[in-house]
């Protein structure tokens, strides 16, 4: 394969979902320890697969060590799968009907009886002194 065909295909990939290789080492142990175990049989009435960890992972290292475009896109796809996984419940949701704008009045000031217990709670003192720390600060980037 050519350089030129290299650069076009790496430009295709979603290179921004590969995360640090440690990260799916560390899943795929997590995944295996006798404490997961335990928690999946009792969830699921068997042990997880947790193969795809590990796939992840020499795959990550292929593409961190050696810049192998098969395992990337290997890798990204994995990714995507367990994106579209996670989101999977979130579409099939019929329930509630999704916003397309945020209600007219989503800014407007607290009632009075809200206001009133937020003088008197806890978080209120850290919270006035976060607004503090960000009126100090200036945001003014030159480039």
């Amino acid at each position: 394969m050519n350089e030129e065909n290299t650069n076009t295909k790496l430009k295709d990939l979603d290179l921004w979902m590969i995360r640090p290789c440690e990260i799916y080492n560390t899943e795929y142990g997590e995944c295996t320890a006798i404490s997961s175990r335990l928690h999946q049989m009792f969830i699921h009435g068997s042990t997880v697969d947790c193969n795809h960890w590990h796939e992840d992972y020499t795959n990550c290292l292929k593409w961190k060590n050696y810049k192998n475009i098969q395992a990337a896109e290997t890798l990204v796809n994995s990714e995507k799968k367990k994106r579209n996984n996670r989101w999977k419940s979130f579409y099939a949701n019929n329930v509630w009907e999704n916003r397309t704008s945020p209600p007219e009045n989503w800014n407007e000031p607290l009632p009075d009886y809200i206001a009133k217990r937020r003088s008197n709670s806890t978080l209120k003192d850290a919270f006035d002194e976060c607004n503090a720390e960000i009126d100090n600060k200036s945001f003014c980037s030159i480039m």
